[in-house]
């Protein structure tokens, strides 16, 4: 029998994974979540930019959870996220439905999750109803982490893992996102939520300490760092104008110390447009991921996902990250009760990749 399958939104990351489902024969889509009433009573198939599935759209949640769906996949975003997450995810734990999301990057790894108490409540219903929780993605999630484990594989000793992200973000459409979150646009007097004192440590934890665990060490004390440069010029992005000179690049670095040294460290590049700051890590590609392992042998990786710049690098990455979490739905469904993260599945290889 497939395992049934409700799609939690029907953005980049979640019209993905409704094309994912509809096309496995393991997997069947039985219901589609959306957010907007003007998407209430579409057809699902195209909602996601796809064929008719017979299948409409719905707001109503408890409709959704009377269908008794084995898996729900969690990819609706905003900027209340967890706030507003959190709760849907008791609601479907208690009901005996196990969940896998793309929303809650702090939840790739469970025990460093910002909340303790918000933790708690998610594995309590979890236990209840007895279903299981898994996050995961790109950044944070397959490339901040697994991907690095994986290469470690290869070392007799380590001094210093990199992992870091390199991108093109001109395309991102949300200005709140952008100017007041992480200060584009804006002068370096601007304090965005980036410079809030523990921000980029919270932000970046969870990969560290799924990295530490899974490499048995003990983080001592996570740093973070905040550099933004200005763009010369008037810069057109899918939010709006940045005007020259206001920030044009910012780069993120948290770095986990380990016995007294900064160990794992997760670094973030993000500009728009490759003539700013020309002087930090720059690709060819529109995004790129490292791993840079510091040790015995050095280890040096570079995943790019998509076309070459312009061919659609972020259609690219909103598919990995949904594939991540679509690929585990069977691995999530057998695993025993509880919160997981990906130290606790086998390697979520996909399933029926071949056809169509």
């Amino acid at each position: 029998m497939p395992v049934r399958v409700v799609v939690w939104s029907t953005g980049g990351v979640g019209s993905h994974a409704i094309e994912a489902v509809r096309g496995r024969p393991d997997l069947e889509l039985v219901g589609v979540w959306v957010h907007s009433p003007d998407k209430v009573g579409k057809d699902a198939g195209e909602l996601a930019g796809g064929e008719p599935l017979g299948l409409r759209a719905t707001h109503d949640a408890e409709a959704l959870i009377t269908l008794r769906p084995d898996c729900v996949v969690y990819a609706a975003s905003g900027p209340e996220r967890d706030a507003a997450a959190v709760p849907d995810y008791l609601r479907l734990l208690q009901a005996g439905i196990n969940v896998v999301s793309t929303s809650s990057t702090s939840l790739v790894y469970p025990p460093s999750y910002f909340s303790p108490q918000w933790r708690d409540e998610l594995q309590q219903a979890a236990l209840a109803g007895g279903a299981s929780f898994y996050a995961s993605g790109i950044f944070p999630g397959f490339a901040s982490d697994q991907l690095a484990l994986m290469l470690t594989t290869q070392s007799k000793r380590i001094r210093r893992i990199t992992v870091s992200e390199v991108s093109l973000n001109d395309h991102y459409p949300v200005a709140d996102v952008m100017v007041n979150g992480m200060g584009f646009g804006r002068p370096l007097e601007f304090e965005p939520m980036l410079k809030t004192p523990g921000f980029i440590e919270m932000a970046w934890k969870a990969p560290l300490y799924l990295i530490a665990d899974g490499l048995q060490v003990q983080i001592d004390e996570v740093r973070g760092t905040l550099d933004r440069q200005l763009t010369t010029r008037d810069i057109e992005v899918a939010f709006g104008t940045i005007p020259a000179g206001t920030c044009g690049a910012v780069r993120t670095r948290a770095a986990a110390v380990v016995d007294g040294r900064e160990a794992i460290v997760i670094e973030h590049v993000i500009r728009m447009a490759r003539d700013v700051a020309p002087d930090w890590p720059a690709s060819d590609s529109d995004a790129t991921y490292r791993v840079d392992i510091d040790g015995d042998p050095d280890v040096h990786c570079v995943l790019t996902l998509g076309a070459p710049e312009g061919h659609g690098a972020g259609r690219a990455a909103m598919a990995a990250t949904a594939m991540r979490v679509v690929n585990a739905i069977p691995y999530v469904v057998a695993a025993q009760p509880g919160l997981l993260s990906s130290l606790d599945l086998p390697t979520t290889l996909p399933r029926h990749v071949f056809g169509g």
